[in-house]
């Protein structure tokens, strides 16, 4: 696996670079290194300080046809790293710098239909992980929170009493968001009844936890969100961020507010909500072609 693979010597003193000396968020150098450790998957044993050209293209290719869209991040990250290498006199050429960026035209997420969630939350349980994976799922699907917000929550941050979760969002903006019946119902079993089994005879405020009594990771979830989605044969390339479009998805296909759905998702910008009306409006398109009078008629 990708993450069980360690970063060489230079990536890890670029990670140090971002964390100490440009004080980057650490959502931000988290992202960077699983970039990072799928770049050294791809290179699989030769020295970075070695590339050329070439093999950054052959990367980005690589990433692409593997399902990741996202080949502008990957550049972004490998420019900035061999720029590091530069200033620090470890490389004379920057094998990125002749690569232009894809194209930013947006494409609209993907997110799973009703039945596709439904599908995936029809989790069977055996062991504690089940009860803590569909307390997991449910919440997600029924927030719209992000994976790192979901990661970070603590026991105090669920209001039982108001059926709330109190989030705190990028650039530490807080907010509160309504929990449905079932993410709740689920969420109390876990904690009542399963959680204590994870701590390992140690204490954690993390809500959710690994088995090392741990707070589960961002690559902990794709894991098991991953191993889920091949279980129940989801052909979709699934990712947390998934599950958040399709939350907002389903609520404005239903007739939510958009005004709303940009306080649920924590966007100050209500142009960034505004994408998933597209999605919306796509859905209408697709459902008009069931309209009995939609088909030509053959015959004048």
């Amino acid at each position: 696996m990708v993450m069980e693979k360690q970063l060489n010597a230079p990536m890890q003193s670029y990670l140090n670079y971002l964390q100490f000396e440009r004080k980057l968020a650490r959502n931000t150098i988290s992202s960077y290194r699983d970039n990072l450790l799928i770049f050294c998957e791809f290179l699989n044993g030769k020295d970075s300080l070695c590339c050329v050209r070439e093999d950054i293209e052959s990367f980005l290719k690589f990433v692409f046809n593997r399902g990741d869209t996202t080949k502008s991040h990957y550049l972004t990250v490998l420019n900035s790293y061999y720029q590091f290498l530069i200033q620090e006199e470890k490389m004379e050429k920057n094998p990125c710098e002749l690569i232009s960026f894809p194209s930013t035209s947006k494409k609209l997420p993907q997110y799973l239909t009703l039945m596709e969630v439904e599908q995936l939350l029809d989790i069977s349980f055996h062991t504690v992980y089940d009860y803590r994976n569909k307390a997991m799922l449910e919440l997600l699907y029924a927030t719209g929170m992000r994976i790192s917000e979901l990661i970070s929550l603590r026991l105090q941050d669920v209001d039982f009493q108001e059926d709330f979760v109190h989030v705190l969002g990028k650039g530490d903006k807080e907010r509160i968001i309504p929990m449905n019946e079932t993410a709740k119902q689920f969420l109390l079993l876990y904690i009542e009844e399963y959680r204590s089994e994870l701590l390992k005879n140690s204490t954690s405020e993390y809500l959710f936890l690994n088995h090392h009594g741990k707070p589960i990771s961002r690559q902990g979830f794709f894991k098991i969100l991953k191993s889920l989605c091949i279980e129940k044969h989801i052909k979709k390339n699934v990712s947390p961020h998934t599950l958040r479009h399709s939350f907002a998805t389903h609520l404005l296909n239903n007739g939510a507010d958009l005004r709303i759905v940009q306080e649920l998702l924590g966007h100050s910008d209500i142009s960034t909500t505004q994408i998933y009306t597209h999605i919306s409006d796509e859905k209408k398109k697709q459902d008009y072609e069931y309209h009995p009078r939609n088909k030509k008629e053959e015959n004048f």
